[in-house]
């Protein structure tokens, strides 16, 4: 069993990287059967790591002690909720779980909008299978769930006392439909500028999965709050660790889009900034991931340092230059079809939500990544503590509350005196 699971990942890789190629000659060519072959390639690929996880979820029910990964992170005598769980408890075990959500995501959102978008689908696949495909390569070079020993212990290590917590069950899933579901959103927003289709529909096609990720990651986030408020007794729900803060941020820029997009589809405005900011909460989602497995930060939520921590930056770098350049590109094509009237209009309050908003995420970004930065400047490591934050962000979250409430009774374009009090 443990060799068809490996197996089955090693077929996945090759389909998705087949299957995007495909798609984006179909797409550059308009070939009806290109674009057919590519849409089989995501649902078989779904199919493929669907069979990979359940494998391993039926090793670790069944401890089967001589894969190492059932071996490491279950026992005889672990609840069998937790040799469930135990799924995402290694960092193998977890990345298997991140690439089913994707091609579960990528074959709902092709199943969605075949017919309603075909002009973007093909390059939407396309995306999607290349994230796949790293996300298969990770598995099958560097981090293989499905390694078996030489020899069967009798039991296992078991899983780590901190993780055999009930919202354990839910924190990590939660999160991780968060990350992964924001990948949707950035495919098609790539897919617009591919095709050069930058008007409001791929904004449309994908308010669905804008919400459901920031739903999710805003439950995950509040869960895994309460968990260490359990669990390592902080004396609060948020202590500011860096992979706390990790999942903090995709959802800040993702917060801030949910807001902007509301400008571009009343107002036509605001389609470059709105395209920034799904690229960038993908690749904070991204950097989520590399957070955890890179041991470059000490967090108790952190996987320990692992070899693909430098393929997850790499593949970063290549995800924010080519998005970047790609918008360079296109840019005209990007330009706001009207102006702000007023500040003293509801556009402008959103403006003013979406830039504390921006500036909360920068901040918690450079008071995250600070300790690196001082090591590879003085060789000296410092650390920023919950006050840092608190004194920077508590200021900006204030501003933040009023803003939104003052928004409120902003009118569309400009608002008079008499209706902003009358409001």
């Amino acid at each position: 069993m443990p060799i068809i699971g490996f197996s089955a990942i090693q077929i996945a890789l090759a389909l998705s990287v087949f299957g995007a190629v495909v798609a984006f000659i179909g797409a550059r060519q308009n070939r009806r059967e290109l674009i057919a072959t590519a849409r089989r390639s995501v649902f078989l690929v779904f199919g493929l790591v669907s069979l990979a996880i359940i494998i391993l979820l039926s090793q670790l029910l069944t401890s089967n002690f001589n894969v190492e990964y059932v071996a490491r992170y279950t026992s005889r005598d672990l609840p069998a909720m937790f040799k469930f769980t135990s799924l995402w408890g290694g960092n193998a075990g977890s990345l298997l779980f991140w690439l089913w959500l994707l091609t579960l995501f990528s074959t709902i959102a092709t199943i969605q909008n075949t017919r309603r978008h075909p002009d973007l689908m093909p390059y939407v696949q396309a995306v999607m299978l290349t994230v796949a495909a790293f996300f298969a390569s990770i598995l099958v070079f560097l981090a293989n769930p499905f390694v078996t020993l030489n020899f069967t212990p009798a039991d296992g290590q078991g899983l780590n006392p901190l993780l055999q917590n009930y919202w354990m069950a839910f924190h990590p899933p939660l999160l991780y439909t968060g990350y992964v579901g924001f990948t949707v959103p950035f495919a098609f927003c790539i897919a617009a500028l591919l095709s050069k289709h930058t008007d409001a529909r791929w904004l449309k096609a994908t308010r669905t999965w804008v919400v459901v990720p920031w739903l999710a990651l805003s439950i995950g986030i509040t869960l895994g709050s309460q968990w260490a408020y359990q669990e390592l007794g902080w004396g609060g729900y948020w202590g500011w660790d860096p992979v706390e803060n990790a999942s903090f941020m995709p959802w800040l820029l993702g917060t801030a889009f949910l807001h902007s997009v509301v400008i571009q589809e009343r107002r036509n405005m605001m389609k470059v900034w709105n395209v920034i900011l799904v690229i960038l909460t993908f690749a904070l989602c991204l950097f989520g991931t590399f957070l955890t497995r890179s041991g470059v930060i000490q967090s108790v939520h952190a996987f320990a340092n692992s070899p693909q921590s430098p393929y997850f930056l790499g593949f970063i770098g290549i995800v924010l230059l080519g998005s970047f350049g790609l918008v360079g590109r296109r840019w005209d094509l990007l330009k706001s079809e009207h102006e702000l009237d007023s500040v003293a209009s509801r556009e402008a309050g959103f403006i003013g939500n979406n830039l504390l908003l921006l500036g909360i995420g920068f901040a918690t970004f450079w008071g995250t990544i600070w300790p690196v930065v001082t090591e590879v400047l003085t060789n000296a490591r410092v650390t920023v503590t919950t006050p840092f934050f608190n004194r920077v962000n508590g200021p900006l979250f204030g501003a933040l509350v009023l803003l939104m409430g003052l928004t409120l009774l902003l009118g569309w374009r400009r608002t008079r005196p008499e209706s902003f009090w009358r409001g």
